[in-house]
């Protein structure tokens, strides 16, 4: 495994639970937070720009296909940040909501998102620091 696979993996994994831990504790700040966000829309675009930097940059230095399942899973976090952040950028707030943020439903799966975040974060994470 490369040192930068090991890298993005320790922090994508650490940045994920932080934030799902920090999310699971704040519920309704968290949602009222999102759902405001993505209503609007200069914020939003700001927003988008700044996650498609940051899924460019993933792309361009790990775009890495094969090796095992920890590059993949980085390949792919990667590839979804950048269409995230383009969706952002692409559609008007209300189409946003509805496709990046799960729209009425992300309350009522609110801690299965959660719980994925935190798990991903942990095999991450794990991955990331086994790998010295």
């Amino acid at each position: 495994m490369s040192s930068r696979t090991a890298f993005l993996s320790r922090l994508i994994g650490v940045y994920c639970i932080l934030v799902g831990v920090a999310m699971g504790f704040n519920k309704a700040a968290t949602v009222q937070m999102v759902t405001q966000l993505v209503q609007d829309a200069p914020v939003l675009f700001v927003f988008g720009l700044v996650i498609v930097a940051a899924g460019v940059a993933m792309v361009l230095t790990h775009n890495i296909w094969s090796g095992g399942v920890l590059p993949v899973i980085v390949t792919i976090v990667g590839w979804l940040i950048l269409i995230k952040g383009l969706a952002f950028l692409l559609f008007p707030p209300p189409a946003a909501l509805g496709i990046v943020v799960w729209g009425s439903a992300y309350e009522q799966f609110y801690y299965v998102d959660v719980a994925f975040a935190v798990v991903l974060g942990a095999y991450l994470a794990y991955g990331g620091f086994k790998a010295r």
